[in-house]
């Protein structure tokens, strides 16, 4: 009998420790294949901290904020990245959606075009093509674009472009303006040099809460400890990404192929500019401003269309927000 009490007590320390009780499981669904701005998720992963919260991340290659809402408000997802006016016009289609954190306080759509075509500034768009896809949120948002600039809706014509295929077009002079965000800003400054012209949205008064974390409502009401220890330990990864991003990218290259460093690293400062306005560094990093959200909706439901209204206070929340982490501004270069 000894013996064999022996052999179960040898046998019992040479398998590997059991958790008490394994992390809750949970997914983010990227709005995009990973990027510089997705690689505080990864950072904070590789770091352990969602782990040590008893969070057990998959972060989920998405296609579109169009596709993370719809997946998040479905209840595929727990938590998704969308841009926010997607995310919004999704809810109005019965998605149960909550943002709680904006990570592009300021929006990244800008149109690019090349001076010695004949395109100076926005006064000069009629008459010119812009190159974009169908189903891009700058062609669809144009007529209010144009209102703000104060050209005509239908001075331009728009002509179908792919993703990838926006500088060659701009290039090959097949259009004359492009669509972009922001972030890309530096592969079109190394392509074109000083004969590149842009203008972001923001700069004519246009400036639309863009990507964002989102919640579904039901696991929020279901899970509101764990929802808050994953805001705000997010909260967390951006602000150190935005003191010390080689890490953070490192994080990101050891887990996603293909990404050029150099590339990222440019990226990450344009992204720490979209991050940074008056909410973020005094209210809090990641801080949803109710005003700004109302003339959003107000905005979507203008030019993109609501199903179904709804109360806009009902679509984001920052009380899961640490207001003790905020946006550094010093570290912004635009």
């Amino acid at each position: 009998m000894k013996r064999l009490q022996a052999a179960v007590v040898t046998l019992m320390l040479g398998l590997p420790a059991v958790p008490a009780s394994a992390g809750e499981a949970v997914n983010l669904i990227l709005n995009w294949t990973p990027t510089a701005d997705h690689s505080p998720f990864y950072y904070a992963k590789a770091q352990g901290w969602y782990e040590k919260a008893g969070i057990d991340l998959t972060i989920e290659v998405g296609k579109g904020s169009g596709v993370s809402a719809a997946k998040v408000g479905a209840g595929g997802s727990a938590f998704g990245i969308a841009d926010l006016a997607t995310m919004l016009v999704a809810k109005s289609k019965g998605a149960d959606d909550v943002a709680l954190m904006s990570i592009y306080a300021n929006t990244g759509q800008t149109f690019y075009w090349l001076k010695s075509y004949g395109v100076n500034g926005v006064k000069d768009f009629p008459g010119h093509k812009i190159g974009n896809p169908p189903g891009d949120a700058s062609r669809v948002m144009w007529p209010a674009f144009a209102k703000a600039a104060g050209i005509a809706p239908d001075a331009v014509s728009f002509v179908n472009i792919g993703p990838t295929a926006k500088i060659a077009g701009l290039k090959s002079h097949t259009v004359d303006i492009i669509s972009d965000f922001y972030n890309e800003h530096d592969l079109k400054v190394i392509e074109f040099g000083p004969d590149l012209g842009y203008v972001n949205w923001k700069d004519i008064g246009l400036n639309p809460y863009g990507n964002s974390l989102i919640v579904n409502g039901a696991y929020l009401q279901k899970n509101p400890k764990l929802v808050e220890e994953f805001v705000r330990i997010s909260q967390k990864a951006f602000a150190t990404c935005v003191a010390d991003v080689e890490p953070c990218l490192k994080a990101l290259l050891d887990q996603v192929s293909g990404l050029d460093k150099a590339n990222q690293e440019r990226q990450w400062e344009r992204i720490k500019y979209l991050m940074t306005d008056e909410f973020t560094t005094t209210k809090g990093l990641g801080w949803i401003d109710g005003e700004r959200m109302k003339k959003d909706y107000e905005l979507v439901q203008t030019y993109l269309g609501m199903e179904k209204p709804f109360d806009v206070t009902t679509a984001f929340s920052t009380k899961m927000l640490d207001p003790s982490v905020k946006m550094d501004a010093s570290k912004v270069k635009k």
